[in-house]
């Protein structure tokens, strides 16, 4: 068949997009063509649609308007009419691409579920509805899910919601990517699911040093006997990048530097007093809104004296060029790390994660619902900082105990120092991320969710 995935974006780092690619690639290996459609392309190829982007003006203002406060019109009206109007928009110029690509099957991705740019999934559903195509909708996370809250602001956006954030209709069926999203799915809507888990192609070569990527750390600032903590997550509150620069500084602390320097490093290197701890965070800060977090981080970061880089400018998608400069992709920032960190409060399932194990590197994280409910039990062996926040401090930031902070700092150094320990670590979790999540085991659910004509 033509399957036609959309969403707001596509050709990026964030877990969605990862997950197009994989989708893309098992699809067209079960003999589809793929086709995607997006309000920005990144780096890959497809049909743009402007209006479908989730960071213009118009979607921002709609989405706060939605679900946050009616503050920005003079009334529900004409809320509602900006709402409707943009939707008309995009379904025309959906329905351009559905005919010139010849479409027999859309795979919304996330636009009837989370809802960042609502007019998008009005617009899915009409076409899908008027053109009678089957959809299978891969729904990442759900507008009710948001960890600052959410309030429908009136009759207009409550009638959104039930009609549209999903849609009930016999032609889509909906996949949802962890067991908490299937029971409050069916809660909410009533709406049954399938549960797809994220994956990741484990049997691909692995990432190393070559020509392009060898001046990777130069280019950021690293000496080459720095350690470098890689934060490859997008920089958004739920994230709990903050309980990453607690660990970073209690690993920075004089007597675990004393440890790395009487011990060296896992490979072989020296750490000694002119030696950094480099907290390093590669993943993009333009989905903070307002840039509100992204100021209370750094002003954390400061005040913990620690060492850190940002350095979204030089990371992307795919390697490229980009104003003349240079952009390594993100499995590039996984070649040249020695720990990585992933202390998010909340997560749909967890992307980097998985790239974590299939860059074979030790990880610290924090236990989130979903890796308690659905992954914990598979095995995976981690530096944890638990599953409760105690406290949040003025500025709003996590907090875990500090006894906490101080075992996964100890667990650190040993990882970061006895290479047995490191490689046995590894190495167990690869083989169970190859055995749970790969992409074979990708085709295997959705072979029976798509039809072969």
């Amino acid at each position: 068949m033509n399957i036609g995935i959309i969403h707001y974006q596509v050709g990026h780092t964030d877990g969605v997009s990862l997950e197009i690619d994989k989708w893309k690639l098992v699809l067209e290996e079960m003999g589809h063509t793929v086709h995607l459609c997006a309000g920005d392309l990144g780096t890959v190829e497809g049909t743009l649609i402007e209006e479908m982007y989730h960071h213009r003006q118009d979607a921002k203002r709609l989405n706060y308007n939605t679900f946050k406060a009616l503050g920005d019109y003079p009334d529900e009206a004409a809320y509602r009419a900006e709402l409707y109007g943009l939707a008309d928009q995009i379904e025309v110029k959906l329905r351009g691409f559905v005919q010139e690509k010849e479409i027999d099957f859309l795979i919304p991705q996330n636009v009837w579920s989370v809802a960042a740019s609502p007019s998008v999934a009005i617009a899915v559903t009409r076409v899908m509805r008027d053109l009678q195509l089957p959809a299978l909708a891969h729904n990442h996370d759900f507008y009710w899910e948001r960890t600052n809250g959410v309030a429908l602001t009136c009759a207009t956006a409550i009638e959104l919601a039930d009609k549209y954030l999903p849609p009930r209709d016999a032609l889509a069926r909906h996949v949802v990517i962890n067991s908490l999203g299937q029971r409050e799915l069916y809660e909410h809507k009533g709406i049954e699911s399938t549960v797809v888990p994220n994956i990741f192609d484990f049997d691909e070569a692995p990432w190393i040093a070559d020509d392009y990527n060898r001046d990777f750390r130069e280019c950021i600032g690293l000496a080459e006997n720095d350690v470098m903590i890689l934060q490859a997550t997008r920089i958004v509150s739920r994230k709990g990048i903050e309980l990453a620069v607690d660990f970073v500084r209690a690993l920075d602390s004089p007597a675990r530097r004393a440890l790395l320097s009487e011990q060296g490093l896992y490979d072989g290197r020296p750490f000694d007093e002119n030696s950094r701890i480099v907290f390093v965070l590669a993943g993009y800060a333009r989905d903070d809104v307002g840039g509100g977090y992204v100021g209370k981080l750094k002003r954390k970061i400061e005040d913990s004296g620690i060492d850190a880089l940002f350095i979204e400018d030089v990371v992307g998608g795919r390697r490229q060029t980009r104003q003349g400069k240079k952009v390594y992709s993100l499995w590039d920032t996984y070649v040249f790390a020695d720990f990585v960190t992933y202390p998010s409060l909340w997560e749909g399932w967890g992307n980097q994660l998985l790239e974590a194990l299939r860059a074979r590197l030790p990880i610290m994280l924090f236990e989130y619902p979903v890796y308690v409910a659905d992954i914990k039990d598979k095995g995976f062996n981690a530096v944890s900082l638990g599953p409760e926040v105690r406290a949040f401090d003025e500025m709003g930031l996590a907090q875990v105990s500090p006894e906490i902070i101080e075992a996964a700092a100890n667990q650190a150094v040993a990882l970061l120092t006895n290479p047995d320990l490191r490689q046995q670590m590894v190495e167990r979790n690869y083989k169970l991320g190859q055995q749970h999540y790969s992409l074979q085991s990708l085709r295997g659910y959705l072979a029976p969710l798509i039809p072969a004509s």
